[in-house]
């Protein structure tokens, strides 16, 4: 390891457990014990699970890496659709975690930059601010202009983190507490959970692999290749002699942050919904790309209805069996071919073949994840769409919830993900498109609606592109 791999930036803390007085063991008993011992004296309660909530993000916030991704995650959970709304306080405090966190001193900041790339700064960039336009869980942006004026985003990447992760990820029992924590907190709760070890190995490889700035450079690349050219989704561009491995240089993307957006006419929100939603699930429909990580502050909204996508870390490219698989199990859900879709999630996985879990049983817990797909269109995505895929993903504690008898395959660990994040924003949103004439028409078995998905098709078509059922050639 070398002396910058062991640099600590200044406010960061070296996670080991047990950190800020927690264990991974101990956090839930404790919290569950207080609340037993407050019991009847509500406002002792809120102010308890607030002074809580303030700790975790402090300690999120400045740890970084798995634990702050998980702090993340939770912030776009709707805590009051879990349990009695216990976990409200925490999602509220975590919010803070979406687009800022602490960053790193900018004297060290410069330095990293300088070492990576082998040159001065100025060498480099004609301008560069040394503020920070956000900081995040491995890296933190600035601002830039190269000298042929073209302005630049410059991630870099916290010295120490890489191997921060990989302690954190060698480290069982904190991973559980960590993915626990972000799958409604059922430690805290005091609720049993189905096993989790496959999860946590696919993630734990996705967030290993988002260290690598190399290979995002490389997603980014394929990302802009698959939408070239297309009327209202935008992809920046790698700038190879400004990048390294803990340096990602990549043109700026103007356009409005989330908390901006969510100020925004409704009309135009609609709009960015179903951009979002194209982006997203068209990536594995016109190519094997799977974007992982649906966060909110990874996106600039364009006031011209054109949405930025600026983080590719998390990545996954699907195999074409997989990718076949997704597309085809939503096809017989939604044109409920009970029977079918039982048999697709056990060949996918899911399901043993003599799992207890009935044909109308598999089909009533996959209605309720896609349910604004099957319900009346244009389908509207009110308070009711969150608290409903939590319900069907993560809020387990029922004795006879469907996934107590399910296994999660590790390549659809990230479609829960992606299924609760879509639908955290665009309730946030309260967007309103037509959710299932986009997926045929992105599958290529109707012709759109919208003039958005006018606009896609004849992109697809231009370009040769298949769509979602059509045999992808993977040479």
């Amino acid at each position: 390891m070398s002396g910058d791999d062991r640099a600590v930036p200044r406010g960061r803390v070296r996670r080991t457990m047990p950190v800020a007085g927690f264990t991974a063991r101990a956090a839930g008993g404790r919290v569950v014990a207080t609340l037993r011992e407050k019991a009847g004296n509500t406002g002792a309660v809120e102010r308890f699970h607030e002074r809580t909530a303030e700790r975790y993000v402090e300690l999120l916030g400045r740890s970084k890496g798995v634990l702050m991704k998980a702090g993340q995650l939770v912030s776009m959970v709707d805590a009051g659709a879990i349990g009695a709304g216990e976990l409200t306080p925490y999602q509220k405090a975590l919010t803070s975690l979406q687009a800022d966190a602490p960053p790193m001193d900018s004297t060290l900041a410069l330095r990293t930059l300088e070492n990576e790339l082998g040159r001065p700064v100025d060498a480099v960039f004609a301008e560069f601010d040394a503020e920070p336009v956000a900081a995040a869980s491995i890296g933190q942006v600035h601002r830039a202009v190269l000298h042929d004026g073209r302005r630049v985003a410059v991630k870099i990447q916290y010295p120490g983190v890489a191997q921060a992760i990989r302690d954190d990820l060698s480290n069982t029992e904190l991973l559980s507490t960590v993915f626990r924590f972000a799958a409604g907190a059922a430690g805290t709760l005091g609720a049993a959970m189905p096993d989790i070890g496959e999860a946590a190995a696919e993630i734990s490889a996705r967030i290993s692999e988002e260290l690598d700035y190399r290979q995002e450079a490389a997603h980014i690349r394929a990302f802009g290749e698959l939408y070239r050219g297309h009327p209202f989704i935008r992809v920046p561009e790698v700038i190879p002699e400004a990048s390294a491995d803990r340096v990602l240089t990549m043109t700026y993307l103007d356009g409005l942050d989330w908390a901006a957006a969510q100020q925004a006419d409704q009309d135009l929100k609609n709009t960015w919904a179903e951009v979002l939603t194209r982006f997203i699930t068209g990536s594995y429909r016109h190519g094997n790309l799977f974007h992982a990580d649906p966060h909110p502050g990874n996106y600039r909204f364009g006031l011209d209805g054109t949405v930025g996508f600026l983080d590719f870390g998390c990545v996954k490219v699907l195999t074409e069996h997989t990718r076949q698989m997704i597309v085809t199990m939503m096809h017989t859900a939604v044109n409920r071919r009970k029977d079918e879709l039982r048999e697709l999630m056990v060949e996918s996985g899911f399901l043993t073949a003599d799992s207890t879990l009935t044909a109308e049983e598999t089909f009533q817990w996959y209605a309720g994840i896609i349910h604004e797909i099957l319900g009346p269109q244009p389908a509207t995505y009110t308070e009711e769409a969150s608290a409903r895929a939590i319900e069907y993903l993560i809020d387990v504690r029922s004795a006879d919830h469907p996934m107590r008898r399910m296994s999660v395959p590790p390549d659809f660990v990230f479609f829960s993900r992606l299924n609760l994040s879509m639908n955290a924003i665009f309730t946030a949103l309260h967007a309103t498109y037509h959710a299932r004439a986009m997926l045929d028409d992105m599958d290529g078995i109707a012709e759109p609606v919208s003039d958005l998905g006018r606009r896609h098709v004849a992109w697809v078509k231009e370009r040769g592109l298949p769509f979602g059922l059509d045999h992808h050639d993977q040479r």
